[in-house]
C-alpha cells in the first residue's frame, strides 16, 4: 500500500471512477475513426495526402479534434461547438441582465444549461452544413467521394454530425459525474494525446529523409521540455493576500483571533481563455474554409485566419486577455470576497475596511495581466516554431502552445482529484508533502 498507484486501484471506488474514464475515452477514440456514411474513405486519404505538407487550417482543427475532422468522422466537430455555446451563455447575461436574475432562480441553472444544449445543436447544424460544402469541394477535385448525392450526404452529414458532438458532450456530462476529472477537458486532453505518437513519428521520418536539420528537431525538442518546465511553474505560481480575523463569539462558543491568507493564482482561469478563444476563432474559420472552394472572398477570408497568419494571432492574443480577465472577474469577484471578509469579522493589515475591495481589485489586474500575456505567448508558440524551423503545423501544434497548456492543466486538475480521493480513504497522495494545487478549470 506504500505505493500509491497500487493503492488507486486498490480502491473500489477510485478504480471504478479511473475505470469508467477509460472506458468513456475508448469511446471517444473510436467514434473519432468511424466516418460519416456515404463518403468514401480511401477517397478522402488520397485527397489529404495529396496536400503535401498539409492544410494549416485543418490540421488546426484536427488537433481538437483528436483528427476526427480529417477522418469526417461522426465526431469530427469535437466537443467544441458545446464549449462555444457555453462562452455565449456566460457573454449573454452581461448583455441581457434578465439572464441572470433566471440564472440566480430557484432551478435557473437548470434553465439555462438547457438553453445551453439547444443552442450547441443550432451551431451543430450550421458546422455540419459547412462541412457538407467542404466535401463538396473536395468532390470536385478527386473522383467517388461520395456514394449518394449531395442533398442525401447534407442531411445524412447534418444528423449524424450533430448526434456525434450531443453523444460527446453526455459522455464529458458522465465523466465528470461518475468518473476522474472534467469530462469536457478530458475529451480535449485524449484527442491531443493520441495524436503525439504520429507527431513524434513524422517528424523523425522528416529528419531522417533529410526534409528537416536534426539541429532544428533536438532544438525544438529542448524547447517543448522546457515550455512544460514554464507552464507548471506558472500554473502554481500565487499571491497571497494576509487577512487577520478577531476573536469573536458564536453561540456560547469565542472563537480565537486566526492569521490565515487568499491565494491569487498569477493564472486563475487556467486554460479556459485559450480553449474559449480557440474555439471563437475556431467557428468563422471553419466556415471559411468549408464554404471557400471556388469562391474567392471567402478563400481570402480563410486565408486571412490561418493559423499563421498575422491577424489571426493579433485577434487570438486580444482574445486570451479578454476572457482572462472576465472569466477571472466571474470566479473571483472581489466584491463577494470583501463582502464575506467584512462579515467574519476579517481585515487586511494596512488596508481599512471600507477599502479592501478596491486593494483586492488592484491586485487581481496587476496579476492578471502578465498571466494572460504569458498565456497568449505560449499559445502563439506554435506559430514562432513553424516560421522559425519549418516545422509542420501537424507537429508544431502538439509540440508546444496551446496543446502543453490544455495536457498540464487538465493533467494537474486530475491528479487533484485523485489525490483527493486517496486522501479521504487514508493513502497517501501522488505527491510527497501534498504539493499538488488544485485547479478551477
Amino acid at each position: 500500500m506504500a505505493n500509491p498507484i497500487i493503492g488507486m486501484f486498490r480502491i473500489k471506488e477510485l478504480r471504478e471512477r479511473i475505470l469508467f474514464t477509460f472506458g468513456m475515452l475508448v469511446v471517444f477514440r473510436i467514434g473519432a475513426v468511424f466516418p460519416i456514411p456515404g463518403i468514401n474513405v480511401r477517397e478522402l486519404s488520397r485527397f489529404f495526402m495529396s496536400q503535401g505538407t498539409g492544410n494549416p487550417i485543418v490540421d488546426y482543427l484536427d488537433f481538437f479534434a483528436g483528427g476526427a475532422f480529417s477522418n469526417f468522422s461522426v465526431f469530427m466537430l469535437g466537443i467544441m461547438p458545446y464549449i462555444t455555446m457555453s462562452i455565449i451563455m456566460q457573454l449573454l447575461p452581461i448583455v441581457f441582465p434578465n439572464l441572470k436574475k433566471i440564472s440566480q432562480e430557484d432551478g435557473g441553472r437548470k434553465k439555462i444549461q438547457k438553453w445551453q444544449r439547444y443552442g450547441t445543436v443550432v451551431v451543430c447544424i450550421i458546422q455540419a452544413l459547412a462541412v457538407s460544402q467542404f466535401a463538396r469541394y473536395i468532390d470536385r477535385q478527386v473522383e467517388n467521394l461520395l456514394y449518394v448525392n449531395m442533398f442525401q450526404f447534407t442531411v445524412i452529414s447534418i444528423l449524424t454530425v450533430t448526434t456525434g458532438t450531443m453523444f460527446l458532450m453526455w459522455i464529458g456530462e458522465q465523466i465528470t459525474k461518475r468518473g476522474v476529472g472534467n469530462g469536457i477537458s478530458l475529451l480535449i486532453y485524449a484527442g491531443i494525446v493520441a495524436r503525439l505518437p504520429d507527431a513524434v513519428f513524422q517528424l523523425f521520418r522528416m529528419m531522417r529523409n533529410g526534409d528537416i536539420n536534426p539541429v532544428f528537431v533536438i532544438i525544438v525538442l529542448v524547447m517543448f521540455v522546457a515550455i512544460v518546465a514554464l507552464v507548471v511553474f506558472e500554473q502554481q505560481g500565487q499571491r497571497k493576500i494576509p487577512v487577520n480575523y478577531a476573536k469573536r463569539v458564536v453561540g456560547r462558543k469565542m472563537y480565537g483571533a486566526q492569521n490565515t491568507y487568499i491565494p491569487f493564482k498569477i493564472n486563475p482561469s487556467g486554460v479556459i481563455p485559450v480553449i474559449f478563444a480557440s474555439s471563437i476563432l475556431m467557428f468563422p474559420m471553419q466556415i471559411a474554409q468549408s464554404l471557400g472552394g471556388d469562391n474567392n472572398w471567402l478563400t481570402s477570408v480563410a486565408s486571412a485566419l490561418s493559423p499563421q497568419s498575422l491577424l489571426y494571432n493579433i485577434i487570438y492574443v486580444l482574445l486570451i486577455v479578454f476572457f482572462a480577465y472576465f472569466y477571472t472577474q466571474v470566479t473571483l469577484n472581489p466584491i463577494e470576497i470583501a463582502k464575506q471578509i467584512r462579515e467574519n469579522g476579517g481585515s487586511i493589515p494596512g488596508i481599512r475596511t471600507e477599502r479592501i475591495e478596491e486593494h483586492l481589485t488592484k491586485i487581481l489586474n496587476r496579476i492578471v495581466l502578465p498571466g494572460s500575456l504569458y498565456l497568449a505567448f505560449i499559445a502563439v508558440t506554435p506559430t514562432l516554431i513553424q516560421l522559425a524551423f519549418r516545422i509542420p503545423s501537424s507537429v508544431a501544434y502538439l509540440m508546444g502552445g496551446t496543446s502543453l497548456l490544455i495536457m498540464v492543466g487538465v493533467g494537474l486538475d486530475t491528479m487533484t482529484q485523485i489525490e483527493g480521493l486517496l486522501k479521504m480513504h487514508h493513502h497517501e497522495g501522488l505527491v510527497k508533502r501534498g504539493k499538488l494545487r488544485g485547479r478551477n478549470l
